[in-house]
Order: structure tokens, then sequence, then C-alpha cells
């Protein structure tokens, strides 16, 4: 339909303010062609904006799915990190004790072979100090050169055991103790301490801490009792 300024109308059906009751009739008026293009504008771009907040509500749900995950996989990484230095702690604790008990057992072996190695030379150390003792007992001076040579090899030996830390045990005069002395006699004197070492007829010797050899004596009894110490005061 031609209106009398020659535009084209077209006549649309437009609700004109709220409906008071079905029944009202709808007031219809005719739109020119210039607002057909416009309320076409409009709806598009409502449509447009409402793709956009659709769209950009869609990206946040997106960005919100990425984050969780991204905390997910932060703490997966905590705790594998976790895992590892744990791991990393038991590795190291475990190197430790075995560097110390590898340690131990290497001084334990040195320790054995050392103590084999004094244990043998005993007797030959036993032989020249008899040597000694018997040639000092002939009163022959001629044997005095001798004896100087025999004993200067008998302190050199017993030098190099003791920077080993073997120590001599030689008890005479001393109370008797069962753990380093190894009875073999009595004598009966009365004019010393009862259960004291009277003689000596083999030296013995201690390594560090143990006995590696006791000392063979003879023990006298018959004589007084030997006081029993005072403790040492305290400080």
């Amino acid at each position: 339909m031609m209106s009398k300024d020659g535009k084209k109308k077209t006549k649309i059906k437009v609700e004109d303010g709220a409906r008071t009751a079905p029944s009202e009739p709808v007031e219809m008026h005719e739109m020119t062609e210039e607002e057909m293009i416009e309320a076409a504008k409009r709806a598009g771009a409502e449509a447009a904006d409402a793709e956009i907040a659709e769209k950009q509500q869609q990206d946040m749900i997106d960005l919100e799915a990425r984050a969780i995950e991204a905390e997910a996989r932060l703490e997966d990484a905590a705790k594998a990190a976790s895992e590892a230095n744990d791991k990393l702690l038991r590795l190291q604790a475990d190197w430790e004790n075995f560097r110390r008990r590898t340690a131990a057992e290497r001084l334990a072996e040195r320790e054995r072979a050392t103590e084999g190695l004094v244990t043998n030379l005993l007797p030959v150390i036993d032989d020249l100090e008899r040597a000694v003792d018997h040639a000092e007992g002939t009163g022959n001076s001629e044997l005095t050169q001798f004896v100087e040579g025999i004993t200067a090899v008998h302190a050199k030996i017993l030098s190099v055991l003791e920077k080993e830390g073997v120590a001599v045990i030689d008890p005479a005069g001393q109370p008797f103790d069962p753990l380093a002395h190894q009875a073999v006699g009595r004598e009966e004197r009365t004019d010393v301490y009862d259960e004291t070492v009277a003689q000596v007829y083999q030296k013995g010797y201690r390594m560090g801490g143990k006995i590696i050899r006791s000392a063979m004596v003879t023990v006298t009894f018959g004589g007084p009792k030997r006081p029993a110490e005072e403790p040492e005061a305290e400080e």
C-alpha cells in the first residue's frame, strides 16, 4: 500500500500499551520502510548483544573450569614434590646410615687385623723378654751388648704397638683383677694386702678397651684385707 507521499507502507500488528482484556481489539498501524529497517537493526543488535553475553558467560564458565583444573594440577604437583622430597630425605638418611655402617665395619676389620697381628707378635715379645732375663741372670759381661740390642728391639716393637693403641698389662704389686689377670698360683704373704699380685709370669696386653691377653700372675693370701676405696667427692 502506498502513502500519499509515495512511500510504501506495510501493515503490521503492534501492541499499543498493556492489554486490558483478551477480548479487546489490538490497534493496528502502518510502519514505513525506514521504521522497518530501524526495527530490524534493533532486533539484530539485541540478538548480537544476547549472543555476545552468552559467549561471555560461556567463556567465564570455561575460564573457571580451567582455573579449577589448574588448581588441581598445582595441588598434584605440590603433592608430588612433597613425596619426592620425603623420598630424597629417606635416601639421604639411608646413605648416611650406610656410610656410617661401612665406616664402622672397616674400622672393625682394621682392628681385627691389627689385633691378629699383635696376637701373633706377642710370643716373639715374650721370647725377647725371656732372652733378656736369661742373659742378665748369667752375670756374663760379654752378653751386655747382646742384651742392649735385644732391649732396643723390644722397645721399638712396644713403641709401634703403642701407636696402635696397645698397652702392656704388668700388674706386679697391684690388686688382683680377675677381668685382666689370670691367677696361676698363690703365695702366702702377711706383709701385703690380701689378693695382691705377687709375681707376673707372663705380661698381658690391652688393645683399646679390649683385653687381648690376660696377665698370668700369682696372688697373695693371708695378709690384711684391702680397705675399701672412698668414693671421689663431687665438685
